[in-house]
């Protein structure tokens, strides 16, 4: 009789907004379980540990509405203390985006500009527009960043503030064509080579509008 011994490496990182500081109050956490190696029952295994943990009455956090979505990418959605928390599975790509954005932060500087602009761009959006929220439809947060990003590209140099790059914002994208183009960090991208390109995967669709990455 022989026996297989296997161990299994677990971590779990935030990416998203939180982490870049870059969140509103109504927002979520992200987080991501990276399993090595990866394990198909690891998502499965957290809604029932987190089911079981309903019941046991902590009053420190208050768990409930827990949901399994089992889609491509699959997903344990929860809410502790009234925050609703993503909880996905060896999904990088929000880790790649999140590094690339603390780069670009960086790299713009200005005492955080990139940042600040994110969250007061991001309240106009939500509080004031209401066209924030990629579950409903609506703009994500990463198309919203997307769209940031390119004003900087374009008009870096004379953006001193982020009520500055508030207006710029506004005064580019209200007379942007969005029934023919989209929006990349490179500039403007025709929608009608937008299948082509993406077969070539030399971009990524985020979000909504067209916006792409």
């Amino acid at each position: 009789m022989s026996f297989r011994i296997v161990i299994c490496l677990i971590s779990v990182v935030q990416y998203g907004s939180v982490p870049l500081k870059t969140y509103l109050p109504e927002g979520d956490i992200d987080l991501t379980v990276i399993s090595v190696p990866d394990s198909r029952n690891l998502p499965l295994n957290v809604y029932h540990a987190l089911l079981a943990e309903e019941h046991n009455g902590n009053d420190e956090y208050k768990l409930k509405d827990i949901r399994f979505i089992d889609a491509k990418v699959k997903l344990v959605k929860c809410v502790v203390n009234d925050i609703t928390i993503d909880i996905s599975f060896n999904q990088l790509s929000g880790l790649c985006a999140l590094c690339f954005l603390e780069q670009m932060d960086h790299l713009i500087g200005r005492n955080h500009l990139f940042k600040r602009s994110i969250v007061l761009i991001k309240s106009w959006c939500y509080y004031e527009s209401h066209i924030m929220g990629a579950m409903y439809g609506l703009l994500s947060t990463y198309a919203l960043e997307t769209l940031v990003l390119y004003i900087f590209r374009m008009y870096n140099a004379s953006l001193a503030s982020p009520l500055m790059v508030l207006y710029v914002f506004l005064e580019y994208y209200s007379k942007f064509n969005w029934d023919k183009f989209g929006i990349s960090i490179d500039g403007p991208v025709n929608l009608s080579l937008l299948p082509d390109i993406v077969g070539k995967k030399e971009i990524i669709k985020l979000g909504v509008f067209g916006v792409a990455f």
